[in-house]
């Protein structure tokens, strides 16, 4: 059985998160593009995905987080500071990246329920940007 894992790379914030941003990183107004690569794959069961996300500038891993976003539902943290779980996300989900241009997302055993959409963010700067 196939499950598709497609990801965008642009997205629009919300103004929370404009706001949260202009709070605690106003000295920071370059814009900084957020690459990820492959575009899309289709995997089985079981399999390691891998998703790649390069920044633009140097960036550190305390502003990328990943989400996942299925139809009709908002985005969801799976990642934060680049490697640190959020509260409820399995295992089996994981990043890794330092301060620098990139990061990098792993599922180590694909699970139908994981099909959806996958991008990461940064925050480092305004605007933010997937």
């Amino acid at each position: 059985m196939q499950i598709s894992l497609i990801y965008c790379s642009s997205r629009s914030m919300t103004f929370s998160l404009y706001l949260f941003n202009f709070i605690f990183n106003a000295d920071s107004y370059g814009q900084i593009t957020m690459t990820q690569s492959p575009e899309s794959l289709s995997v089985t069961p079981g399999e390691k995905v891998t998703i790649r996300c390069t920044a633009s500038s140097s960036i550190s891993s305390s502003y990328v987080s990943w989400y996942q976003q299925k139809p009709g539902q908002a985005p969801k943290l799976l990642i934060y500071q680049a490697s640190t779980l959020a509260s409820g996300i399995p295992a089996r989900f994981s990043g890794s990246g330092w301060s620098g241009t990139d990061f990098t997302f792993t599922i180590s055993r694909v699970e139908t329920d994981d099909a959806g959409d996958y991008y990461c963010q940064q925050h480092s700067s305004i605007p933010l940007t997937q």
